[in-house]
């Protein structure tokens, strides 16, 4: 389990360190920002919004929940674990611990896996644009992540000191390469999981009326990051149920891309056999 909380957040509005008083995050310049009942810390000032509610609505952080806890992305958690564990026996060194953030954490299921698969120290910080996915998080962290930070901010302007991180994870999210490159130390590594070809390919045929050809897996070196390697896997899984179906589509960008006839067609469905596909990119900050 971890047992070293994570130190380094940063003032959004003037980039100072934050430091803990009371209950409140405060930088030397004296802004202040309340830890709310549910255990987290709103590090997103209103200039940096796009929209008065940003991220994934209540309804969708509620669906991914479900469809979460029912193991479906189980496989996923475990081979990130494995990735961390190795990470943090390479790095650690004495009494420090590992530092990692999941860059768009959603409800806080990756990190939960790691706290209890992951036998070193970790210090972790959880961070969404989504004020119910990271509510979500923090109320299930009593037991499972002690010593985690639970943020509501934007990979765009990452609350997070200069250098700071040994790993940041960036699971189905949108990488901002510039700000994940600031935050990581030298030699710290970008985890990027990505949907591969045939990810989910089932249920876009039924919701689509065709589907969009597939774009090229050559990759490119972000600025500021060295290539280290990559993985790829696929396995089955079945949906019994329209709930669980429409948990599904919720939780996906889908819904909205698809149209109201795609939508109803998937209503419909009362089980679905799917192909869960992903890529797994390791970058190491150069």
């Amino acid at each position: 389990m971890p047992s070293n909380p994570f130190q380094a957040l940063a003032c959004p509005l003037d980039g100072q360190l934050l430091a803990l008083v009371d209950n409140a995050w405060c930088c030397a310049a004296g802004h202040s920002f309340d830890i709310a009942r549910q255990g987290y810390v709103n590090l997103l000032p209103v200039q940096q919004k796009r929209s008065q509610d940003p991220g994934d609505s209540k309804a969708m952080v509620a669906a991914r929940q479900r469809f979460l806890a029912a193991g479906h992305y189980q496989p996923i958690a475990e081979t990130i674990s494995r990735y961390v564990s190795a990470w943090a026996d390479n790095q650690l060194s004495g009494a420090n611990s590992f530092s990692c953030l999941d860059a768009g954490c959603g409800e806080g299921y990756y990190l939960r896996q790691l706290a209890s698969r992951v036998p070193a120290d970790l210090a972790l910080i959880g961070l969404d644009i989504s004020k119910w996915a990271v509510m979500a998080a923090a109320r299930q962290d009593n037991k499972h992540l002690p010593f985690s930070r639970w943020v509501v901010g934007s990979n765009a302007h990452l609350p997070v000191q200069p250098a700071a991180l040994d790993a940041v994870l960036c699971m189905f999210g949108f990488p901002v390469y510039g700000e994940f490159a600031r935050v990581l130390k030298s030699g710290g590594v970008l985890l990027q999981v990505e949907a591969g070809p045939q990810h989910l390919r089932e249920l876009r045929e039924v919701i689509y009326p065709q589907l969009k050809p597939e774009r090229s897996a050559a990759l490119k070196a972000p600025e500021g990051f060295a290539y280290l390697g990559e993985e790829t896997f696929s396995y089955p899984i079945g949906l019994e149920g329209q709930e669980a179906i429409a948990d599904l589509l919720t939780m996906t960008p889908h819904l909205y891309r698809a149209s109201a006839e795609g939508r109803a067609r998937a209503a419909a469905l009362d089980q679905l056999a799917l192909t869960v596909d992903v890529r797994l990119i390791q970058w190491v900050r150069s």
